[in-house]
């Protein structure tokens, strides 16, 4: 904001008014919590996208994806307490998937091509997601977002059902980055970090 002194002169000082950016400070909403109205879109969504993986519409699962998509779920060692920072894979190490929006529709492709013999007959899945924080993204520890998108961190269960006797519980975290796209989302970002360092499963044929 600009004055005028008694003299005549002008001089800039800083905005006092609410919500006012202080010269060559980054926007506030960098790092900090999102709203609670944020929130509960945010858990409709992901309760929306649980729904399409549970009913089998992997169609309309894609479309809740960015096409930038990086879907990541790293595996993970164990280590004693002092090597906690070595006990899961980084980006370009052993993973159980490293995909695109483009792989991930070939992927839903090949279940009806009839040589899924992992998904034929199909699983049949449930979706628990809670514990959802969500703040708004750093620009700076996230080159290519802005402010404007959501950091998001939530729990997740997934039980999995096959055949006659096969069930599975996996149980872990995702972090997410989520843009918005009109009055919804989409994700950009996905990290899944399941909690089993072994997998009890014959197949990993499902999506989280």
């Amino acid at each position: 904001m600009t004055i005028t002194t008694n003299d005549g002169d002008q001089m800039n000082i800083p905005d006092a008014r609410p919500g006012a950016k202080a010269p060559g400070r980054s926007d506030d909403r960098a790092g900090q919590r999102a709203d609670a109205h944020t929130v509960f879109e945010i858990s409709q969504f992901y309760f929306q996208e649980a729904a399409c993986l549970d009913d089998g519409r992997f169609t309309d699962w894609l479309d809740l994806l960015a096409d930038d998509l990086e879907y990541w779920m790293p595996t993970r060692t164990n280590r004693l307490r002092r090597q906690q920072s070595l006990s899961i894979e980084p980006r370009g190490g052993t993973s159980y998937f490293d995909e695109t929006k483009q792989s991930l529709e070939w992927r839903i492709r090949r279940f009806d091509s009839g040589m899924a013999w992992a998904e034929d007959p199909p699983s049949r899945t449930r979706h628990l997601i809670s514990n959802v924080i969500a703040t708004h993204v750093d620009p700076d520890e996230h080159p290519g977002f802005t402010v404007d998108d959501l950091n998001v961190r939530t729990a997740f269960m997934v039980y999995r059902s096959r055949l006659q006797h096969e069930n599975n519980l996996f149980a872990g975290q995702r972090t997410d980055i989520l843009r918005r796209r009109g009055s919804s989302f989409e994700v950009a970002r996905r990290e899944i970090l399941l909690d089993q360092n072994v997998l009890q499963a014959k197949n990993l044929s499902i999506f989280f």
